[in-house]
């Protein structure tokens, strides 16, 4: 059994994997800011501390108190578009407060750290599909900060001479739900401009948006639309449990791609949320967004064989479906508190 805190763990992923880590019999504490996590997603069972990583003694006092031994880290603005129009705020909360965070954890012995980073470090892909040794080269803000703080933990660990190792995963498009309802995408639950696809288009299956816009259909793909990998975030937060599993067993530090390995296009993910919603929205075409490259795949050799990891939800049927289901009970439950 370990003594894990989940940093944002009662945000989107990370309320998945405290769910994961109890059913595991591991002792859970969340630390959050609730700035976009909520409250409910942190089941009693699991320890909770309402607080910011930048508190490097506050966190420290957390650490001495639950005697943790890992971190899972998951706190972060991740918008992209809101990352351009405020990198401050980006580089404030995700790369300092990181550090902070990393740096009480050093001084509580806390010997291992599992990170959850982006294929946004990449930038444009030149090739597909994408390899950890592909080339950083992030073009926003929040790759940046989500490579920076790869780099933070990768030099705070050669300094700390074994005392601490960690796993980095660069997630591909995580979506959908857990299959029982309990948890799902909740952070923007109101909000129209969802920027995540399966997200969006569930949206529109619910009646909260008029319909949806493809940017471009006519890249050299077989329907004309971007190729992108889905990831069910329950499969997400499993391959955080076997890098916990991993360290555990005296892992070396690793730096690891989390997707399928195959993508679906964006005409076909539409196609799959009204299929399994069975609601007709109206899609719209309009031109082509900078820097969207035509397929964005994960290379997952290296996961699949430092982990031994195998995804048990690779379907996008599946993930459409829990995702849509998610949705529509989060509009019952706002029409039941009389929200708009």
């Amino acid at each position: 059994m370990k003594r894990v805190l989940v940093s944002g763990g009662a945000g989107y992923i990370g309320s998945h994997l405290v769910m994961q880590l109890l059913d595991a019999g591991h002792h859970v504490v969340v630390l959050d800011n609730l700035c976009a996590g909520h409250r409910w997603a942190v089941p009693p069972q699991a320890g909770f501390e309402h607080g910011d990583i930048a508190d490097r003694e506050r966190v420290a006092v957390i650490i001495r108190a639950h005697r943790i031994d890992a971190l899972v880290h998951f706190a972060a603005h991740l918008a992209v578009p809101e990352s351009v129009e405020n990198p401050a705020k980006y580089y404030r909360n995700n790369v300092l407060g990181s550090f902070n965070l990393l740096e009480a954890c050093i001084g509580g012995g806390v010997g291992q750290v599992v990170f959850s980073s982006s294929a946004a470090v990449y930038g444009i892909a030149q090739h597909s599909p994408v390899s950890e040794n592909h080339a950083t080269a992030p073009i926003n803000p929040y790759g940046s900060s989500k490579l920076m703080t790869e780099w933070i933990l990768r030099d705070l660990a050669a300094a700390a001479g074994g005392r601490l190792r960690f796993v980095a995963l660069r997630y591909f498009n995580v979506a959908g739900a857990r299959l029982d309802g309990r948890l799902g995408q909740a952070s923007h639950s109101h909000s129209r401009h969802a920027t995540h696809l399966i997200k969006a288009a569930c949206q529109a299956a619910c009646g909260l948006r008029r319909g949806l816009s493809i940017f471009g259909n006519d890249y050299p793909t077989a329907d004309g639309t971007c190729i992108r990998d889905y990831i069910h975030v329950e499969d997400l937060a499993g391959a955080h449990l076997d890098a916990l599993d991993y360290l555990a067993r005296g892992g070396d530090n690793a730096t690891l791609n989390c997707g399928y390995g195959h993508g679906y296009s964006v005409a076909e993910v539409l196609e799959c949320v009204k299929s399994v919603s069975g609601v007709d929205f109206p899609v719209s075409v309009e031109g082509r967004r900078a820097g969207d490259p035509p397929e964005l795949v994960a290379d997952n050799t290296l996961i699949r064989r430092r982990f031994g990891w195998k995804p048990r939800h690779d379907d996008l049927a599946t993930i459409c479906r829990t995702a849509y289901d998610w949705e529509r009970a989060l509009v019952k439950r706002a029409a039941g508190h009389g929200a708009a």
